[in-house]
């Protein structure tokens, strides 16, 4: 059964990004979230410019159903288990991802190289402050998976790591 405390999280973390639907399946249990869109209502008049009108919103809808497990002793997959033996680097925040500390600097980290949990993998600029990302894990790049000034969100994974 899903706690309060982590749906109320992955209600924040869904709002904070452009997914519109998450479902999850754990322990006997679906947790469905979905946001709903924004209606945009534009009021055209002759040789009047365009003025758009915004509808409220209203809040995501979540549903939780309590499912029999589908292989008793059996767990179901979890989404991405392909990589299910790395650790993900995520995003702390909605900024902008550079590998480098300037453009004339090489990458703090590459694919192959061995980290500790004090390396700085990357730079997440957010306001005009540059914020230092630690891996906080131990183990090898395997992966870097967002590329250099690109914009992330908020839990976005960016490195996939092979934790030692």
């Amino acid at each position: 059964m899903f706690k309060l405390s982590e749906i109320k999280e992955l209600i924040k973390l869904i709002d904070g990004t452009s997914v519109h639907e998450l479902e999850i399946e754990n322990d006997g249990a679906r947790l469905m979230i979905r946001k709903p869109g924004k209606t945009e209502v534009v009021n055209v008049q002759q040789g009047a410019p365009l003025v758009p009108t915004y509808t409220q919103v209203s809040p995501p809808i979540v549903e939780v159903q309590q499912t029999a497990p589908q292989n008793a002793g059996q767990a179901a997959p979890a989404p991405g288990a392909a990589n299910s033996g790395y650790h993900q680097i995520v995003s702390p925040m909605v900024g902008t991802f550079y590998r480098a500390s300037s453009p004339d600097k090489p990458p703090y980290v590459n694919v192959g190289e061995r980290i500790n949990e004090k390396s700085i993998v990357c730079i997440l600029e957010a306001m005009k402050l540059m914020n230092e990302l630690e891996a906080e894990v131990r183990g090898e790049i395997v992966e870097i998976l967002v590329e250099n000034g690109q914009l992330v969100e908020y839990g976005q994974p960016l490195f996939l790591v092979k934790p030692e």
